[in-house]
């Protein structure tokens, strides 16, 4: 049985996705390479990729909207976008959808497969971790899944998800900003830690129904869930 990381690669840009495709491959990955967004969400759904790497300019359905209908009906697969693109809003908008990582071309190949192998790693490890008490709530993060006592759970975002996870592991103390910038977006610049405060005050609102739970800005240093 092969080791290989099964990687679906859309990009549309055929000298680049082909430069990519091999990089990756003498470097013992399996690469399903796919020109356009609705190429690449059918063999997704044939091959069962464990990583997406999209383009997010392509032609017939763009990397953001390949990205949502995938997010629909499978909420762990690590995505990470490649774009030109570098405004904030565009930032917000691929993690608010389920994004894991987002590299700006250029990029170096190394930098690519480093961050795959982490999110491959990260996916695994956090697939086997259990229901968790916070509160008055349950949070299945397999699932991604936060319940309030008995009530019908409510659907957290990819994102959302994996910041309540670290939150959680590190209750009562502070989560240094850098360390979970660098651990969750792959980068501490200022475009990502805008990001991350829009995640923040979304958790605080899914989170509000317990008044003893507490999301603390911990000025110049980060943030420390509390109960």
């Amino acid at each position: 049985m092969s080791n290989k990381i099964k990687l679906l690669l859309a990009e549309d840009e055929a000298a680049l996705g082909q430069i990519i495709k091999e990089s990756l491959e003498t470097r013992d990955f399996d690469v399903l390479l796919c020109e356009d967004g609705e190429v690449a969400l059918k063999t997704y759904q044939s091959e069962s990729p464990e990583i997406l790497v999209l383009d997010v300019m392509m032609p017939k359905k763009d990397g953001f909207t390949l990205a949502k209908e995938i997010r629909a009906i499978d909420s762990t697969i690590p995505i990470i976008f490649l774009t030109a693109k570098s405004q904030t809003a565009d930032v917000v908008e691929g993690f608010s959808i389920g994004g894991n990582d987002y590299l700006k071309k250029p990029f170096s190949m190394e930098e690519l497969i480093v961050r795959v192998h982490n999110l491959v790693e990260r996916t695994t490890t956090q697939k086997t971790a259990s229901q968790i008490e916070i509160g008055d709530f349950s949070f299945d993060f397999p699932k991604q899944h936060l319940t309030f006592k008995e009530e019908k759970p409510t659907q957290l975002t990819h994102r959302e998800a994996h910041l309540l996870f670290h939150l959680i592991k590190n209750k009562n103390q502070v989560l240094d900003r850098s360390i979970i910038l660098n651990k969750l977006w792959g980068t501490d610049d200022f475009f990502t830690a805008r990001s991350m405060d829009v995640f923040i005050s979304k958790l605080r609102k899914k989170l509000k129904r317990d008044e003893r739970i507490q999301i603390i800005n911990v000025r110049g240093f980060g943030y420390k869930l509390t109960d």
